[in-house]
């Protein structure tokens, strides 16, 4: 019944010109084709399709049935003999019918799916849509735009694996996707490559062609794990999937060298204006994504002039640094700490001129650190981030590391960061002392970085428990330091103002202990009377919960890191005492 339908309306439309099909005629073409197709009759559509006298009719009217074949080959389970008569159908109707119109369809059809049937759908389509565009005369460029932003657009509701498991077993389809669409593209760079005349049509489909290989570097890579290099990279095809994107820009006129040197400056890289704005709205992911990609995963990393220093290098990948380390997800700031790691190692311990702490990236990339130490619930990660900023602290010149340890007492606002910082601060004065005297680390450029050290924020109010790390890092500091340094020798400065650090720390120190310990006794009796010993609550320590405390038992661990304080400032002030009494016995006897 559907194939004589279709026969009844192809025979009105034979008599008629092309220019006369109404748009009545167009509609019952396709509900009679897409009737013959659900009722599984392909070989007699295959014969309507092939029939020289309805040529006209099929150019016209028979790409309003490449969404039929192509839902039904997704919807079922067809024996292999069927599938090759729609595959074939499918084939016939690419050739024969209107590329415009074919064009606009699939793109449609691409667009359709959600979940897994995106990949699916992309792969069936990939190869017509490629024949398509081929076949088009004019327009080529915007056809092959349209078409990858499209194709993009639907990869990017497909979730990135991130596992080795993951990526083997591709269950979305992503991977695949990205393997055909390298093979899709391949044909348009060519074009690029072998058309040396740099006509605009040619210049457009660059441009195309360049915004799809940038689009890329954002979704899927700079969200991609790759697998370690220690493993086959041939393995991994989110990495080969990387190559090709770089090497289509290396094709096409951008080798990446050209991309990330010139990015953020002044002068910009595109030779058209939309490029310009997309360069301050889009481009800084994908200029990280590829910077990364060179770096550390070492691809085309052989393209970078070998005159670079190292020093250089950190310099312009600092901007893609801090771009990484703004970000929330873990799979893209922990490329940033891999990217600082990378060209840290590459630098000498204390080479690091401090005046590069002048350009904004180089204070802005250790506060990112200690966002991810304190921030990021992935233990690994935390301490990853500790690991290259005390690397990253390693590498800086003296003045560097003392203008970076001001910058950070000043904005980290965690004890523990700056109980790390005050660490550093003592070792560096010991380094100072022992080997080679540092003017930074001695004198009074050490006493206005102690300022900074040796007080408390809010006086005797202060939080002691909230600042119990730092008070303690500060405590040990000046205790190394009275032991080391001698008031006759007075290298440090710090007897000179020791009366200024025993009014803004030591006294408010006495007095907030004995007022924590006070306040926190009467809670202990207090509960002791309420007698609530089935109320539980939590205690935090080193960012890990201790469930389940009973509140007494939170208390009295209050009171104990108190004691702990006080025993060590006991012992700063009888090292004091023992310090100015001999000096003074020393001054006496002379």
């Amino acid at each position: 019944m559907a194939v004589e339908e279709l026969q009844c309306i192809i025979k009105r439309c034979q008599i008629l010109e092309e220019q006369d099909f109404k748009e009545e005629d167009f509609g019952l073409f396709q509900l009679a084709g897409q009737r013959c197709i659900d009722e599984g009759h392909i070989d007699q559509l295959l014969e309507i399709i092939q029939n020289e006298k309805n040529k006209v009719i099929v150019k016209n009217m028979g790409w309003n049935l490449v969404g039929p074949v192509v839902r039904s080959l997704l919807s079922n389970e067809k024996e292999d003999d069927k599938r090759k008569c729609h595959f074939l159908l499918l084939d016939l109707l690419v050739k024969l019918c209107n590329p415009k119109e074919l064009l606009l369809g699939l793109l449609e059809l691409i667009e359709e799916p959600s979940g897994k049937q995106i990949s699916q759908i992309i792969l069936l389509l990939l190869q017509p849509l490629q024949t398509v565009i081929q076949k088009l005369r004019n327009n080529k460029a915007y056809s092959v735009g349209l078409a990858l932003s499209t194709l993009w657009s639907q990869l990017a509701l497909l979730p990135v694996p991130y596992s080795k498991e993951q990526i083997q077993a591709d269950d979305y389809g992503l991977c695949q996707c990205c393997k055909a669409l390298i093979e899709f593209t391949k044909p348009f760079v060519e074009h690029v490559i072998d058309n040396k005349e740099n006509s605009v049509e040619n210049e457009k489909l660059k441009d195309e062609i360049l915004k799809f290989c940038l689009k890329s570097l954002k979704c899927p890579l700079l969200t991609a794990q790759f697998l370690e290099q220690s493993e086959e990279a041939g393995d991994d095809p989110l990495k080969c999937f990387a190559s090709e994107i770089i090497g289509f820009l290396s094709a096409i006129g951008y080798p990446f060298p050209k991309m990330i040197f010139n990015h953020g400056r002044k002068k910009k890289t595109w030779d058209y204006l939309e490029f310009e704005e997309e360069e301050d709205k889009q481009l800084s992911d994908s200029m990280a994504s590829l910077a990364y990609l060179v770096f550390v995963q070492g691809i085309s990393i052989d393209q970078l002039p070998m005159v670079l220093s190292p020093s250089y290098l950190l310099q312009f990948n600092m901007g893609h640094i801090e771009v990484l380390l703004q970000r929330t997800e873990e799979s893209v700031f922990s490329k940033g700490l891999d990217l600082l790691e990378n060209g840290l190692l590459r630098i000498e311990d204390n080479s690091l001129l401090h005046q590069y702490l002048e350009i904004k990236s180089f204070l802005t990339v250790p506060q990112g650190l200690v966002k991810v130490m304190t921030l990021c619930p992935i233990e690994t990660l935390r301490k990853k981030g500790l690991a290259v900023l005390q690397l990253y602290i390693d590498k800086l010149d003296p003045q560097g590391k003392y203008i970076l340890f001001r910058c950070l007492l000043n904005t980290s606002n965690h004890s523990g960061v700056e109980a790390f910082i005050i660490q550093n601060i003592k070792n560096q004065i010991d380094m100072s002392l022992k080997k080679t005297h540092n003017k930074w680390f001695t004198g009074p450029q050490l006493i206005s970085l102690l300022d900074l050290v040796l007080f408390l924020p809010e006086g005797a109010e202060t939080d002691l428990l909230q600042n119990s790390d730092r008070i303690m890092a500060s405590l040990n500091l000046l205790r190394y330091l009275v032991i080391k340094d001698n008031e006759k020798d007075n290298q440090t400065g710090l007897w000179t103002e020791l009366e200024k650090i025993e009014n803004n720390f030591l006294k408010p120190l006495h007095t907030g202990l004995n007022m924590s310990k006070a306040h926190y006794e009467a809670e202990i009796k207090n509960s002791q009377e309420v007698q609530k010993s089935k109320d539980h609550c939590s205690l935090n320590i080193g960012r890990e919960e201790i469930p389940n405390m009973p509140p007494e038992m939170v208390l009295h661990s209050a009171l104990f890191t108190f004691d702990l304080i006080e025993s060590v400032l006991a012992r700063v002030e009888e090292l004091i005492e023992t310090k100015t009494k001999s000096t003074s016995e020393e001054n006496g006897i002379k």
